[in-house]
């Protein structure tokens, strides 16, 4: 029986979550025992682990990490784990050093720094594994690479690497112990080795995985749109984060609502930039049309009753939501970004457009305005639109 250990930074509700529990539903069953451990043990996906899987944290919260409840529990976290094995005053210079060049680039993020910390304080195991996975950057990268005894070790990548923020620094170079790197796509491919030339032989795509009957059953089901609205329905899947850059889908709500076009947009999700976001709607005066809906279980019932799919963000890496909404036959319009320009091909099965307000405006009005246009578009879109089970194979070929 070979034994495979996954380590995930959360079970939150995000994009690589959902493909991790994909990924895992998939796996042989047959000669092979799967360990699941997650570095800030909470998240409320870890419901929907396959019952084969075993979960390895000896204390677990379900509470979303974007709750109430759940960023408190998550800030407790980070304090212990500052606390635990003097993290805080041993690994001081490390986050200085790079809290600086971060100052020096003008973007500082809190999150990158504390990864190595969270990952110093996790839990030690003295089983011997014959794979180990971190099916996401930062903390899982650092913690497969350095705490977890294993004959193999892989890791996953999500996002451009660069535009995230990370670097060689930060990473302490953890990317040269793994045998084999994956990329969700070839752009964050590309990004990777840019700053990691000597890793080429070793990186490869291994593709997203999706249910694909699921999405499109959890979109009959009850839910959605609870308002009276009687307009057009635009739709955005995604956190509350700056990459999103939300407050530019505000500025071309704006300009939609001055052309007079009768429209609203939601957006499922949560994210800490809530109270920015609520204070630029105020401003804009747009509380009745540009809603946030929060964190939703099932985003399913919106996406199929939305008129258009927008994903305006700053950089992907392959961005599951705009998969999903090509399932569910969606008119989509994406920012000219990375990832994005992998996943829609313009004029064919979608829009793309700069990250501006108003090519995101003209885009959207284009749309809603032909709904022939609508139709051929979201037709072409989930057609597109397939599973390539075969890429497991590249992870059970390491052993």
């Amino acid at each position: 029986m070979k034994k495979i250990l996954f380590v995930m930074n959360t079970m939150g509700g995000a994009g690589a979550e959902a493909a991790l529990l994909e990924l895992l539903r998939r796996f042989p069953k047959k000669d092979y025992e799967i360990d699941l451990y997650v570095l800030m043990g909470q998240g409320e996906l870890v419901e929907e682990l396959p019952e084969r899987v075993r979960l390895l944290n000896h204390t677990y919260r379900n509470a979303s990490v974007l709750s109430k409840e759940g960023k408190k529990y998550l800030y407790g976290t980070v304090l212990k784990a500052l606390m635990k094995r003097g993290n805080g005053l041993r690994l001081l210079p490390y986050l200085l050093s790079n809290l600086t060049e971060m100052v020096k680039k003008k973007q500082i993020m809190a999150d990158k720094l504390l990864w190595r910390v969270i990952s110093e304080s996790g839990e030690r195991f003295e089983t011997h594994y014959d794979l180990a996975v971190a099916f996401l950057e930062g903390g899982a990268a650092y913690y497969v690479a350095e705490h977890v005894h294993a004959d193999k070790k892989a890791v996953f990548l999500h996002v451009d690497y660069e535009k995230a923020g990370y670097t060689r620094k930060l990473d302490k170079d953890c990317y040269l112990v793994f045998d084999k790197i994956f990329t969700v796509s070839n752009e964050v491919r590309e990004a990777f080795l840019r700053v990691y030339p000597e890793c080429l032989e070793k990186t490869e795509i291994f593709h997203n995985m999706l249910d694909i009957q699921g999405i499109r059953a959890k979109a009959q089901a009850a839910g959605g749109f609870e308002d009276d609205f009687k307009g057009f329905r635009i739709l955005t899947v995604g956190r509350l984060t700056t990459q999103k850059a939300l407050e530019v889908s505000i500025d071309a709500m704006k300009i939609l609502k001055e052309q007079g076009i009768n429209a609203r947009w939601y957006v499922c999700g949560e994210g800490d930039q809530r109270s920015f976001l609520e204070e630029r709607i105020r401003k804009a005066d747009l509380e009745e049309d540009f809603v946030l809906l929060g964190a939703v279980r099932n985003p399913y019932p919106y996406m199929r009753q939305a008129d258009v799919y927008v994903h305006a963000s700053r950089f992907e890496g392959k961005s599951i939501a705009i998969q999903e909404a090509q399932v569910l036959g969606k008119a989509i319009l994406v920012s000219d970004c990375s990832g994005n320009r992998e996943q829609v091909i313009p004029g064919v099965d979608g829009f793309m457009c700069q990250l501006d307000a108003g090519e995101i405006a003209e885009g959207i009005e284009t749309l809603l305005n032909h709904e022939e246009l609508r139709e051929r578009l979201g037709k072409e879109a989930a057609k597109k639109i397939s599973v390539k089970s075969e890429d497991i194979n590249k992870l059970l070929d390491l052993l």
